[in-house]
């Protein structure tokens, strides 16, 4: 596949994981749900706020984490490498 054609595909798993649920995979395995077992989740970022930078009003320097909500049980798990998007 040529960088164009990988880079076309990318952007289209991007887009259709920013749409809305959808599974993932972190350090090579895909991730399932720790309680049901489900693996459809719903992206989202959280802040990572430290004391020091809080009290220097500086929050937004913090790193930020993805988390993913499993559209079944609603637990959610976090991450500091981004997963990526197989679906």
């Amino acid at each position: 596949m040529t960088n164009i054609g990988r880079a076309f595909k990318n952007a289209a798993k991007a887009a259709v994981g920013s749409m809305g649920p959808a599974q993932y995979k972190a350090g090579g395995k895909k991730i399932l749900c720790s309680h049901c077992g489900s693996d459809v989740f719903a992206k989202g970022k959280a802040q990572l706020n430290t004391a020091g930078m809080s009290f220097l009003d500086l929050d937004w320097a913090n790193k930020s984490a993805t988390t993913l909500a499993c559209t079944t049980c609603g637990r959610v798990e976090w991450f500091i490498k981004k997963p990526d998007c197989i679906s």
